[in-house]
Order: structure tokens, then C-alpha cells, then sequence
């Protein structure tokens, strides 16, 4: 790559550039504007499809994009049924959003790394990452929903005091009242530290995998031209198993946190 010299950006200005959010605002209370941008219009365009294939289901001449949301369906329900312990309508559909939408928002990855954000800057927009899953904000989001669900289950399914209870007497019991009394902070410790790690380990695998895999794209680019096309489509293909790979443990760890929350304190 050139050098300032001859008017072009050097190898870390292009990759902190292609790294930079377009944002507004500062610090805590920022918003990553191409993130929401991609991500919401992409729950959108899920929706539009979901709408348009409802609306021409056929038994007899289904489509091919009805065969593929049957595939789909079909790999996810056993996903449920493996996995999820109670009965619950939600599950079902909830572990198919979250699959699809995060499938797709990591196959951003794949459109080549140059093509939008030069588009954007010929339109006056200075920054634009298009892979909402290398935004750790947006990967906590998703993880973070996850926990107010099971929250929300917990709470439910094992009413106040149970919910209070596994705080409380999880994970060490005992037999009499006094060493229960005496290990009641060190539960509520526990417990605290083992709920908030589930959002945080979600979050965090999420978006290491997926910027990891964003950032080997922008090197490849750095490359000159005549030596991106083998390492870039290699890197490509490999990556779909990745992007295919991390929104599969997402959901497969969503079905799995909420069932423990179906468990009664008994169980817990």
C-alpha cells in the first residue's frame, strides 16, 4: 500500500478506518448508527420474507425458498426438542429468530470488505462497518435480552420465593439454619457471578469470532490485488462454516440457559 506521500492512506489508517463505527454521541451513550442501520434492517427483511413466504405456503408446489425456511424450521425444532425440558410456545420461534438473524447479520462478513463503505463515501458518510455482530454493544444486546428472559422465566416459573431461594441456597446448601444464614452472601455472590457470566460469555464469543474474522478480511486487503483472490475466497469459504457455527451456539445456548430457567428449585 502506498505511502501519505503519494496522497493514499497507509496500512493502519485503512484498517482503523474499516474498524471505526459511524457513531453519534460520546462514551456510554454513543450509538453506533451502521449497526442499528444493518442490524434492524435485516430483522426487517426477515420479516418481509417470513410474510411473503406465509402468504404463498403450497403443499403441492413449494418454493425453493419455502423448502429452505422447512429445512430450517425442521433443524431447529429438534434443536428444541434435544435440548428445552418444558413446555414453552415461545422456544420454538425464539430459537429461530435468533439463529437466522445472527446467520445473517455475521454473513455481512461475506460481502467484500471495500464494496459498501467506499459507497458510503461517495455519498459523504466517512465510516461504515457493515457486520452488526463485530459491535460488541450489539453482540451484549443480544446477550443481555437472553438474560432478561431468563430472568423473567426464573422468576415465573419459580415464583418470588424461588426466585429469591436461588439466590439464596444456590449453589451450596445446608442442613441446618445457621450455615445456611452463614453462606447466604456467598450465594447471592455466586449466583450473581454465574447468571451475569452467561449474557457475558455469549456476548464475547460472539464478537471475538466474528471480528477476529472481519479483521483477517481487511488484511487480506491490504494485500495487492493479485494476491487477495486465493487467500480471500479460502478465507471466505472457511469463514461460512464460522458465521454458520457461532449463530448455531447462540441459539443452542439460549434453548439451553431458558430451560434451566423452566427447572423448578427443586431441580435447580
Amino acid at each position: 500500500m502506498a505511502s501519505d506521500a503519494h496522497g493514499e492512506v497507509t496500512a493502519v489508517e485503512y484498517i482503523q478506518h474499516h474498524l471505526t463505527n459511524l457513531s453519534v454521541g460520546e462514551g456510554f451513550w454513543s450509538l453506533n448508527i451502521d449497526t442499528l442501520f444493518f442490524g434492524i434492517g435485516i430483522a426487517l427483511l426477515m420479516g418481509w420474507v417470513a410474510k411473503k413466504v406465509g402468504d404463498n405456503l403450497s403443499l403441492e408446489k413449494p418454493s425453493g425458498l419455502q423448502n429452505i425456511i422447512e429445512v430450517i424450521l425442521e433443524f431447529v425444532d429438534n434443536q428444541v426438542k434435544d435440548s428445552f425440558n418444558a413446555h414453552n410456545p415461545l422456544i420454538g420461534p425464539l430459537a429461530f429468530t435468533v439463529f437466522v438473524w445472527i446467520f445473517l447479520m455475521n454473513a455481512m462478513d461475506l460481502i467484500p470488505v471495500d464494496l459498501l463503505p467506499m459507497a458510503a463515501a461517495a455519498v459523504g458518510i466517512p465510516y461504515l462497518k457493515v457486520v452488526p455482530t463485530t459491535d460488541l454493544s450489539a453482540t451484549f444486546g443480544l446477550s443481555f435480552s437472553v438474560l432478561a428472559l431468563i430472568m423473567y422465566y426464573n422468576f415465573t416459573i419459580k415464583g418470588p420465593v424461588g426466585f429469591v431461594k436461588m439466590f439464596l441456597f444456590h449453589p451450596f446448601a445446608a442442613n441446618n439454619i445457621i450455615a445456611k444464614i452463614i453462606l447466604m452472601p456467598v450465594n447471592v455472590m455466586m449466583t450473581t457471578i454465574e447468571e451475569l457470566a452467561k449474557p457475558i460469555s455469549m456476548g464475547l464469543r460472539l464478537f471475538g469470532n466474528m471480528f477476529a474474522g472481519e479483521l483477517i478480511f481487511i488484511l487480506i486487503a491490504v494485500l495487492p490485488w493479485w494476491i487477495q483472490w486465493a487467500p480471500g475466497g479460502a478465507w471466505a469459504i472457511f469463514h461460512i462454516v464460522v458465521i454458520t457455527l457461532q449463530a448455531f451456539i447462540f441459539m443452542l445456548l439460549t434453548i439451553v440457559y431458558l430451560s434451566i430457567a423452566h427447572q423448578s428449585m427443586d431441580d435447580h
